[in-house]
């Protein structure tokens, strides 16, 4: 019993001192060129959840559903952009808000126009 009370707190410790990474990720519609651009704290978990999505043939979000139903999960794909760790010196809000800057600075490589966030394309 010992050891596994010590294993698990081994476990507990390594979880809370393990890195934290996020970035930035595209969702592309590769029948009609339209994106979803996002950044996130846990890049790996959206990855995740998005091919849970295709695989179950779920959309991943509200707003891509109308092209989701129209096109098919098929027609999608998942690509991390750029990927970084948290700083030790840095604290959570810090690094949540070099991520925002990570997500503008590659959302000015995009067209803007055929983004899902785009005015035109609301829901």
């Amino acid at each position: 019993m010992s050891n596994k009370s010590e294993r698990k707190k081994e476990l507990i410790l390594e979880y809370k001192s393990r890195k934290i990474s996020g970035g930035v990720y595209k969702i592309t519609n590769t029948a009609n060129g339209w994106y979803w651009l996002k950044a996130d704290l846990n890049i790996q978990g959206q990855k995740n959840r998005f091919e849970f999505s295709k695989k179950t043939n779920s959309c991943v979000l509200l707003r891509l559903k109308k092209d989701w139903d129209q096109y098919g999960s098929q027609a999608f794909t998942f690509e991390i952009l750029e990927e970084i760790e948290m700083k030790d010196t840095q604290t959570l809000k810090e690094f949540k808000d070099d991520l925002l800057v990570l997500e503008e600075m590659w959302a000015e490589r995009f067209d803007a126009e055929k983004s899902y966030l785009s005015l035109k394309k609301k829901i």
